[in-house]
């Protein structure tokens, strides 16, 4: 396989594995409640498999695919996940077989006419897609703020367009499906500043950053952050909101008329 010019998690596979915050077992109970079958779930660029693992306490069966070999190597073994090197776009799943087809912080990379179709093809009827998001962590308005600038501003022009997407929760992508409404939820997390760092550190657009600069740009707010962070308590409770998109590709009960 070609290598993926949109690939800019393959350089910190390791961190990201590390310090990627996990979704809810909410999340994935909540998508199981929506297809009547759970023989097959299929995770489009699975990364290290944080979302695959979740699926597979609700599916007979997962596959897992992602374009890089990297991040795959990171991903944790599991009887029920079948990992697979592949793109969104060509999933490799016999027609009408899966009962769900998830796509976590991925959406904005993919060649949509593509992807669509091809989720139509493998999905049965009543099948869902189902894709979401996260922005940028809250912990404090004070760090709030520090790692809002950090986003902004130290790393200005070096996030990749694709960026804007998740930063408006999918909503400007084109979504050509009836649409369930999502109950809220988000991540959460009990984090060390180091951790925190880390997070920061497996961000696209810092490693650019280092890459084009030969220089930290973490250096340039970790003093602010550690002194804000330093309250008395080693952790702190990080949150993520995350933005979910339902789509029914065919008759489904909760769809409405």
């Amino acid at each position: 396989m070609k290598p993926n010019p949109k690939d800019h998690f393959s350089k910190q596979s390791a961190e990201y594995a590390e310090y990627r915050p996990r979704y809810p077992k909410e999340l994935f109970a909540y998508l199981a409640s929506l297809t009547s079958e759970h023989e097959l779930a299929v995770d489009c660029a699975t990364g290290n498999g944080q979302a695959a693992v979740g699926l597979a306490d609700y599916y007979g069966r997962v596959v897992a695919l992602d374009q890089s070999p990297q991040q795959l190597a990171h991903a944790p073994r599991h009887p029920r996940i079948t990992y697979q090197i592949g793109k969104a776009e060509a999933l490799g799943v016999a027609p009408h077989t899966a009962d769900l087809v998830a796509v976590a912080q991925a959406l904005h990379w993919f060649s949509l006419d593509e992807f669509y179709a091809e989720a139509r093809r493998v999905l049965k009827p009543a099948g869902i897609l189902a894709v979401w998001t996260y922005g940028i962590n809250c912990i404090s308005p004070e760090i709030d703020t520090l790692v809002r600038e950090y986003h902004d501003k130290v790393l200005e022009g070096y996030w990749p367009p694709e960026r804007s997407h998740i930063i408006d929760g999918y909503r400007s992508l084109p979504f050509p499906f009836r649409e369930l409404t999502p109950p809220a939820i988000e991540m959460q997390a009990e984090w060390t500043l180091e951790q925190l760092l880390g997070y920061l550190r497996s961000w696209s657009a810092t490693q650019r950053y280092i890459t084009a600069t030969s220089k930290n740009p973490l250096n340039l707010i970790e003093r602010a952050l550690r002194k804000e962070w330093d309250t008395g308590r080693n952790t702190k409770r990080v949150f993520w909101p995350l933005t979910l998109r339902i789509g029914v590709v065919g008759e489904h009960p909760s769809a409405g008329g």
